[in-house]
């Protein structure tokens, strides 16, 4: 890969919460599976990995069939088994649920099967014999879309090309998954796996309008390349707009999570410890980054949302977590301003209590006393890239308008997929979406 990652890095203090398997934990849980004819759990992953299959490989001792299996639909399919909400998937629609007994581990035994395998390299699991085709693909991006879309075409003999402005690909695995679910040097080894299928990477390189150090234009894109994909993802932490917001003590969530895998060292967590945070939104970003703090040290971790509980669009099985860490959640509450010393250091967030509709009441508002506050209420959508390409159109939320099934855009050589079409759902989603397009381009040029 293009960049090493030191060992000394704050993420790494948060340990795994579901380890590896070991082969008799895999073997006993496999063997409670049903292998559905009809299975639910196929229908509810959005790869459409054949579950039952994969787990009567382990069963059977096939553990890297097992793995080919899930590969097969899914390229990520390692860190989708650490990272996916499996229990409002697979896990979730698993037939036990209906009997009161426990589902099966859907999640861990994937991760079993592709962990176990992927370390002798994609070379050795995965076929490679397809002749090369001489066309030519560019991602723009390098995170899970666009790893699924160039390995993809890669497998099937098209040359790959992915264009990363960061110095690490990955996207949000590497950047912005909770190190309990994945860490950075993890997820980065998964990168290295897909790119040995014979993916070309070009890590600190933009897409802009003008060709440059450092930057290719869209139309050169067009011009050089026989399609091209935009995997961009989502772009900065949107901000609140208050009094008091721009200075020390206030950052956007994924900025803060991004440092603290990457760049932050160990010592770092001095700077949470004993350390009171409030953390504004209500989404699965705001859940991570309040889990990240409590786990860390934080003296008081509370998540402040305008409305209620059930209005929150983070999972519930993720804030019941959060609860038993030691996260307290306060609801039908907004924030008005940020409150500063006269040296400008933050010392509380004046808030408002609101309706049932997330409005403030007047005559509501009191302080909260904090040292920090991550802001985890939305990203901006990169609507600039449009631009850049003829015919591709974003739509009045500022996501990239893409064909359901086959993820094209109004531009029949641009494809799209993953958060910059979905406005942010999960790693997986973002898989098929790049695993979709590519299937469709392979088709649509064995067809001549």
């Amino acid at each position: 890969m293009t960049t090493e990652l030191t060992n000394d890095r704050l993420e790494n203090e948060l340990h795994d919460k579901k380890p590896l398997y070991s082969e008799a934990e895999a073997n006993a849980e496999a063997e409670r599976c049903l292998y559905c004819a009809d299975a639910p759990c196929i229908k509810a992953c959005p790869t459409e990995i054949d579950i039952p299959t994969f787990i009567k490989k382990i069963a059977s001792g096939n553990v890297r069939g097992s793995a080919r299996t899930i590969l097969a639909q899914n390229l990520l399919g390692w860190s989708c088994a650490r990272v996916c909400p499996v229990e409002v998937l697979c896990v979730g629609s698993c037939v036990y649920n209906a009997w009161g007994r426990e589902p099966i581990a859907i999640g861990r035994l994937q991760r079993f099967a592709t962990e176990t395998t992927m370390k002798g390299g994609a070379e050795t699991l995965l076929s490679k014999t397809a002749a090369k085709t001489g066309k030519k693909v560019a991602c723009i991006g390098g995170g899970p879309a666009s790893l699924a879309f160039a390995g993809t075409l890669a497998l099937a003999g098209h040359e790959a090309v992915v264009l990363e402005k960061k110095a690490v690909l990955g996207g949000l695995n590497t950047t912005g998954i909770a190190p309990y679910k994945l860490h950075a040097h993890d997820a980065m080894h998964e990168v290295d796996f897909v790119t040995a299928l014979g993916v070309e990477v070009r890590a600190g390189v933009e897409v802009g309008s003008e060709d440059g150090a450092g930057r290719i234009s869209g139309k050169k894109l067009l011009e050089a390349y026989d399609a091209v994909f935009i995997g961009v993802g989502l772009g900065a932490d949107t901000k609140l707009g208050i009094p008091g917001e721009d200075g020390p003590g206030v950052f956007g969530a994924t900025v803060w999570i991004e440092r603290m895998k990457l760049e932050m060292p160990r010592a770092g967590r001095e700077e949470i410890a004993k350390k009171r945070v409030l953390v504004v939104g209500g989404g699965n970003t705001a859940i991570d980054v309040a889990r990240e703090c409590a786990l860390l040290g934080a003296t008081d971790v509370a998540m402040v949302y305008r409305r209620g509980a059930a209005d929150m669009s983070g999972y519930e099985h993720e804030m019941d977590i959060a609860k038993k860490e030691g996260v307290r959640l306060i609801p039908h509450t907004q924030p008005v301003a940020f409150v500063r010393d006269d040296s400008g250091k933050l010392t509380a967030l004046r808030v408002a209590k609101t309706d049932a509709q997330g409005k403030p009441i007047a005559g509501t508002e009191h302080t909260l006393s904090c040292d920090m506050v991550a802001l985890a209420i939305g990203q901006s959508k990169l609507r600039d890239i449009a631009k850049e390409l003829p015919g591709v159109e974003v739509d009045a939320r500022g996501c990239v308008v893409a064909h359901a099934g086959t993820c094209q855009t109004g531009n029949p050589k641009v494809f799209a997929g993953g958060d910059c079409i979905n406005g942010g759902k999960e790693v997986v989603n973002a898989v098929a979406d790049g695993r979709n397009a590519a299937r469709t381009l392979i088709a649509q040029w064995a067809g001549g």
